[in-house]
């Protein structure tokens, strides 16, 4: 069975060896693109299939990736067992790093890819080659974790013509070991836009949003009587609070306080230390209760 679909995009698959992170982003005039192309383990590497993808270079490149073959390696196996290969479109990086390639000569044009230290930019259907160069120079340039500098490559490459039929879906799939929710899985970053008229754009905000419920505290602030005080009077004006507004984090205070982190999503944020307080749950708390109060 000819498991083939056409998502015409650019993408780029990448790693931060370091941080012990490997992840792909995509963008594409394609509906929910998100599912077809990017593909990774944590441990393993990442891959994208795409232009006439062959979805199940995904799977068996992972596979190929874990059996020890080199990134270039299963770019050369997976090419050469398939008769279509001149319509696909590939990028792998491996655990070490290494990434590679490939492009096949009836890809639609502009269609071609990049290579270099731990990432792979590819595209086709492009505006032209500077689509592929600007991706490479913004994740280069771009510091922070794996997952901005994916973000910030699509974004360079939008900018500089990106897919020319257009705009219309992107994925962000970043992994790590434990990872993931709990830490019961390895899919750090597993973020999809399937039809937006800004997809980076929109995958960025959600992104900002994955962050605020499921990264961990930063910045801790003590909860003293003044900032308790300001705690009681929002919590009772968003209906989690019933007590007085005495500054004193009674039973009453830290159980409404839960049930806040519980109902918002904000429970990988709460602390063990009930005498404290993560300032971004705080400032989420803040822009709840000026909005009830608008």
């Amino acid at each position: 069975m000819d498991a083939t679909i056409y998502p015409s995009t650019f993408s780029i698959v990448a790693c931060d060896r370091e941080a012990g992170e490997w992840g792909v982003a995509v963008e594409s005039k394609f509906l929910a693109v998100g599912p077809v192309v990017p593909w990774a383990a944590a441990n393993v590497g990442a891959i994208a299939t795409q232009a006439y993808a062959n979805t199940s270079y995904g799977p068996r490149g992972l596979e190929l990736l874990r059996a020890g073959l080199s990134a270039e390696e299963v770019v050369k196996k997976l090419t050469e067992e398939d008769e279509e290969r001149e319509h696909r479109q590939l990028g792998v990086v491996d655990a070490q790093g290494r990434a590679a390639a490939f492009t096949g000569k009836a890809c639609y044009e502009w269609a071609g890819h990049l290579v270099g230290e731990g990432y792979a930019c590819q595209g086709n259907i492009l505006a032209s080659q500077r689509v592929v160069e600007a991706m490479a120079e913004a994740f280069e340039t771009t510091k922070g974790p794996l997952a901005d500098r994916l973000i910030e490559a699509l974004r360079a490459g939008q900018a500089a013509g990106g897919d020319r039929r257009g705009q219309q879906s992107a994925a962000l799939l970043v992994v790590k070991e434990k990872g993931g929710y709990g830490g019961f899985t390895d899919r750090l970053v597993d973020l999809r836009v399937d039809d937006h008229p800004q997809p980076i754009e929109e995958l960025a905000r959600l992104l900002r949003l994955q962050r605020l419920y499921f990264g961990k505290p930063t910045e801790i602030w003590e909860l003293t009587p003044e900032r308790v005080r300001q705690i009681q009077t929002m919590l009772q004006a968003l209906g989690y609070y019933s007590g007085g507004i005495t500054g004193e984090l009674d039973e009453t205070t830290q159980k409404a306080l839960e049930d806040f982190h519980n109902v918002e999503n904000l429970e990988m944020r709460r602390l063990e230390d009930p005498s404290a307080i993560d300032a971004e749950v705080y400032r989420f708390l803040e822009e709840k209760y000026r909005a009830s109060q608008r």
